[in-house]
């Protein structure tokens, strides 16, 4: 299976949207209507592509703190897990403004502006995650990723903590806060050691 992602990381990509369009189709046999089916697929998009953003976030950590081949392998796949987290989250926005339109719903001003900024800042981190674009940007390159990676975060962390006080979402609430709040800690703890182990080039 390394071998097979070396050779063809892209797969990483491929088997994210394709997991995120498993649970639309899931969604569509398990909903009684066709608000509940859409309801289902926003809800299940952004569970499968919550982990794939966790990875993307704690991978240059995990390599600082741990350094290891597995560490490691996980830091040089980065750019295609976070590519696969741009392809769940589009499915999921698909989904989402489909449930929004036929449910009739609506969500607070805020809200939009602060999810839509965040889809601003993950396209414009997909758009960029090559090494050309690296180089043409600098020291923006990094500016861009690092506001956009946390805001991402940002918007994981208030949609769970929310949830931490619905009846019927509590537990959910409670672990993806938790995995939120740890993720965080990592890359805190990995700032305060990076002379233990250096990004490899």
């Amino acid at each position: 299976m390394g071998s097979a992602l070396d050779r063809r990381p892209w797969l990483i990509t491929l088997t994210a949207a394709l997991a995120a369009l498993a649970v639309i189709a899931l969604a569509f046999q398990i909903g009684a209507d066709p608000v509940e089916q859409w309801r289902l697929a926003a809800r299940w998009t952004a569970r499968v592509g919550f982990p794939i953003f966790i990875i993307a976030y704690i991978a240059s950590s995990l390599y600082r703190l741990w350094p290891h081949p597995g560490s490691r392998a996980l830091l040089k796949r980065r750019r295609w897990w976070g590519l696969g987290f741009a392809a769940t989250h589009t499915i999921h926005l698909f989904a989402l403004i489909t449930f929004l339109r036929i449910s009739g719903e609506t969500r607070p001003l805020s809200v939009y502006l602060v999810a839509g900024f965040g889809y601003v800042l993950l396209y414009a981190m997909a758009l960029t995650s090559t090494d050309a674009a690296q180089r043409a940007l600098g020291r923006n390159w990094k500016r861009l990723h690092t506001l956009g990676i946390h805001w991402l975060w940002f918007i994981f962390f208030v949609s769970y903590l929310g949830r931490t006080m619905e009846p019927g979402k509590m537990a959910e609430g409670y672990i993806g806060t938790a995995i939120a709040i740890a993720a965080l800690g990592l890359r805190i703890a990995a700032r305060f050691a990076r002379k233990r182990a250096p990004l490899p080039a």
